[in-house]
């Protein structure tokens, strides 16, 4: 009983934020909640048994509605390049034995993502795209993990995801007012805005394979 009030405070929180603007702490802690809905997803999508999330959002509310746009678009993503968000670790050419050598190369990853197009505001080039696909990436990656029996893997890419939205994205998120801005994404029914979407992820599609282009040349 003491765990789910322990977890029902925590989701009231969670939840809480949305009303008000959210600290750099809220946000990063969001991140987390998000990048585990995701990557839970993404595992029942592969047929993988693995533990629901600590802070399941199956509840719905704010947060639940930004999961599942989040989820939403990462299926667009994921559809218009079905080979770039499989097998990233053997695209990258990592074993996911060492949670050292997952975690740079999601970070290594990641920061390259973030890092095309940057210049003295690096704020101007971030985008929902390049968002949607670090979690795309991070669920591919998770996949392969358990795949291969290490699960333990799954809570360092979330720590990972928590830690680079901490270093690199919360400023972008406060000026959007949080994730919630994510759900803008959607709510226009305009044929034309998919279309734009679509363009737009294309185009993150290739900034996550100069991605791992770039992990792989760079020195051991």
């Amino acid at each position: 009983m003491e765990m789910l009030r322990r977890s029902s405070v925590f989701a009231a929180e969670v939840m809480d934020v949305f009303d008000r603007s959210p600290t750099d702490k809220e946000l990063v802690s969001q991140s987390k909640v998000l990048c585990r809905d995701y990557i839970h997803s993404r595992l029942n999508r592969a047929g993988i048994g693995w533990s629901k999330p600590e802070h399941g959002l199956s509840s719905g509310g704010s947060l639940g509605e930004i999961s599942s746009v989040l989820l939403w678009l990462g299926d667009e993503l994921e559809y218009l390049r079905p080979n770039v968000y499989r097998n990233v670790a053997r695209q990258l050419n990592i074993t996911v034995a060492s949670e050292n050598i997952v975690s740079d190369a999601f970070l290594a990853v990641a920061a390259e993502i973030f890092s095309t197009g940057w210049s003295e505001n690096p704020i101007l080039w971030v985008t929902w795209g390049k968002v949607v696909s670090l979690y795309a990436v991070a669920g591919a990656l998770a996949v392969d993990c358990v795949k291969h029996g290490h699960p333990a893997m799954v809570h360092a890419i979330v720590d990972c995801m928590g830690e680079f939205v901490r270093k690199s994205l919360v400023s972008w998120l406060k000026r959007r007012g949080g994730w919630t801005d994510i759900t803008k994404c959607v709510v226009n029914t305009d044929p034309s805005f998919r279309s734009h979407w679509l363009v737009a992820a294309a185009c993150t599609c290739v900034h996550y394979l100069k991605a791992v282009v770039f992990y792989l040349l760079r020195e051991k």
